[in-house]
């Protein structure tokens, strides 16, 4: 008996029947009752995040000293384009710094045979690293590091966000002064006009 109708092409029609929910059932959930923390996981946990962080080190010093180059370089007499045109290149190099970290994991994971291209190995190592999740799941021996490469992700936009914002930060006091000195410069022709016409 049907409970609903779909319209899966233009006409042709399927039913929703009550022994659809068996079919969920097919695959029974994996026990993880006797799953033991190894000591395996932790340690290879904790090294890929310190190189995760080493790596991030050199890439948040690499985009200062890139920031500051092309401040000396393009920006001796800064405007707004100028300006924007070097966060969008600091933008980039952090962005380059965290897929060179995603890397890092899937080049792991692809090691340890946990799955079956590195392609998929990158897409999930990307899903949890941004912790938005995947529909994958490490093998039963490795799951802890799904939990460890979220961590480290985290700290490393925490850490890149905070590099960003001294950069923007600069960038809008720069635009802050710059329009102060436009309006004060408006100011003093406006007094000196007034001045004129009233002599």
């Amino acid at each position: 008996m049907c409970r609903r109708t779909l319209r899966l092409e233009p006409r042709a029609e399927t039913c929703l029947r009550e022994d659809t929910l068996a079919v969920a059932a097919v695959k029974p959930f994996p026990d993880h009752s006797l799953y033991v923390t190894s000591a395996d996981e932790i340690a290879w946990g904790g090294i890929l995040i310190a190189l995760t962080l080493v790596i991030h080190g050199f890439g948040m010093l690499l985009t200062i000293e890139f920031s500051g180059f092309y401040k000396s370089r393009f920006e001796k007499r800064p405007n707004f384009i100028t300006g924007i045109i070097g966060l969008i290149l600091a933008s980039w190099i952090i962005t380059s710094v965290h897929i060179t970290e995603v890397m890092l994991w899937a080049g792991f994971f692809q090691w340890k045979d946990c799955f079956s291209n590195f392609s998929t190995a990158t897409y999930f190592a990307f899903t949890e690293y941004t912790t938005l999740g995947s529909n994958f799941d490490l093998p039963e021996n490795w799951r802890l590091l799904e939990g460890m490469i979220a961590t480290s992700g985290l700290i490393g936009f925490a850490w890149s966000t905070g590099v960003l914002m001294t950069l923007a930060q600069g960038f809008q006091k720069q635009q802050l002064q710059r329009i102060n000195k436009r309006y004060r410069l408006l100011r003093a022709s406006q007094a000196s006009e007034s001045a004129e016409g009233s002599a």
